[in-house]
């Protein structure tokens, strides 16, 4: 099997490169990068993780503490914990023999804003509906 470079998405320099979905159509690029972290997040067992991580007092958590919590196997745990950190979500640092994890805020707010509706404006043909609730 060919090894294959591994991007870290998020970290291209390229602040507001997603419009809102509900404002302008994506691009290729766009849609193929945020594809990746919707990808990501599309698992239980990472969503979990990731909720596990940004919930954590402090900011950051030791994979000692997020292991015990699953009933998988500690190489899983690292799997999924790669494949969120290959998509920009969280990041590591080594500290000794333990990693800890944090959350890249960044592209948390990237989500947000992307799947956010522009104050005020009512998606279309949704007007009369709302006026009739």
């Amino acid at each position: 099997m060919p090894k294959q470079e591994l991007v870290v998405l998020g970290q291209d320099g390229t602040e507001g490169c997603c419009p809102a979905l509900l404002t302008a159509p994506l691009d290729e690029g766009q849609s193929e990068t945020l594809a990746k972290v919707f990808k990501a997040l599309g698992d239980p067992v990472r969503l979990r993780l990731l909720s596990m991580i940004a919930s954590r007092a402090g900011g950051e958590v030791c994979v000692c503490d997020l292991t015990p919590a699953f009933d998988l196997s500690q190489p899983t745990i690292s799997h999924h914990l790669k494949l969120l950190k290959q998509a920009g979500l969280i990041d590591s640092e080594r500290r000794g023999t333990w990693v800890y994890y944090r959350l890249l805020p960044q592209m948390t707010d990237r989500l947000a804003q992307v799947l956010t509706r522009p104050a005020g404006q009512p998606l279309p043909g949704t007007a009369a509906a709302g006026a009739a609730l």
